[in-house]
């Protein structure tokens, strides 16, 4: 689900029935892969009257790219397509490629009608990725609904986002962070009622002319992100916030990307630098 393989870990037996429906549901909204989602029908189109759940996302998305000034954007889905991220046929494209494809990146080109939840873009050919803010979404939803069924212990494993819903027998639950170059875990994070969101350079990359080329895009260069970190963590009591941020963080490096964590008074963030 959502690009990656969910799990849940609970006493409660119904947990990761509900988990994994409500998940579903929020990926038929937001996935661009579902051509009947509503984000694949507005890319296709350029307008659509969304549901509240979507135009909320992509209002947030909006907030996300003001505050880190245009580090997170979820515009770069041309720039996904032209480096083969989308279909996974990995090019390294040309510089008047990159030029012309940046044309179509920057979230002033997103337009959001409050009144009637339209959601429109201002020039032909602009698409989104909701990839770097939706799993947070949808773990924030299926919370929601254990909560509501009186569920007060679930571990939710997305892939690289895990939301702690209470504790684990008393105890908070103990995340290991991965190693982004080489074996075994960087660090271990003790969570409760919060979500830990990791950003990293060593899931989706290919390489080419001996360098790495990562999925997380820098929208203001066209290219993968190089701001010389390799992975960034992210806990926050909310799995978008910390979807979002860690990306944003990756994207901005060390010392922009602290200033941007100021801005969020309730999230933690770890950050590795490194080179291949």
């Amino acid at each position: 689900m959502l690009g990656t393989f969910v799990e849940v870990i609970s006493s409660e037996k119904e947990a990761s029935e509900i988990v994994f429906k409500e998940i579903k549901r929020v990926e038929g909204l937001l996935s661009k892969y579902d051509p009947a989602s509503e984000v694949a029908r507005l890319n296709r189109l350029g307008r659509l009257k969304v549901s509240p759940e979507t135009f909320y996302v992509i209002k947030k998305s909006k907030e996300f790219y003001q505050s880190s000034h245009g580090a997170f954007d979820i515009t770069v889905s041309p720039l996904l397509d032209l480096w083969g991220f989308t279909d996974r046929n990995f090019s390294k494209p040309s510089e008047r490629q990159i030029k012309d494809v940046l044309k179509l990146v920057g979230s002033q080109k997103i337009i959001l009608q409050d009144k009637d939840n339209v959601v429109k873009f201002s020039l032909s050919g602009v698409k989104i990725d909701l990839g770097a803010i939706a799993k947070g979404y949808a773990l924030d939803c299926a919370v929601k609904k254990l909560k509501e069924r009186g569920i007060k212990s679930c571990l939710i494993d997305a892939g690289g986002q895990i939301y702690a819903l209470g504790d684990k027998r008393g105890e908070p639950w103990r995340i290991a962070i991965r190693n982004p170059r080489g074996e075994g875990f960087s660090d271990l994070i003790a969570l409760k009622d919060g979500v830990v969101s990791t950003s990293g350079d060593y899931e989706q990359y290919f390489l080419a002319d001996n360098r790495r080329y990562a999925h997380i895009f820098d929208p203001k260069t066209g290219y993968p992100a190089d701001s010389g970190v390799i992975s960034v963590t992210v806990t926050a009591p909310d799995g978008l916030t910390a979807d979002a941020l860690s990306t944003a963080v990756f994207v901005l490096g060390r010392e922009k990307g602290l200033e941007l964590m100021k801005k969020y008074p309730s999230a933690k963030v770890k950050i590795v630098e490194g080179k291949d």
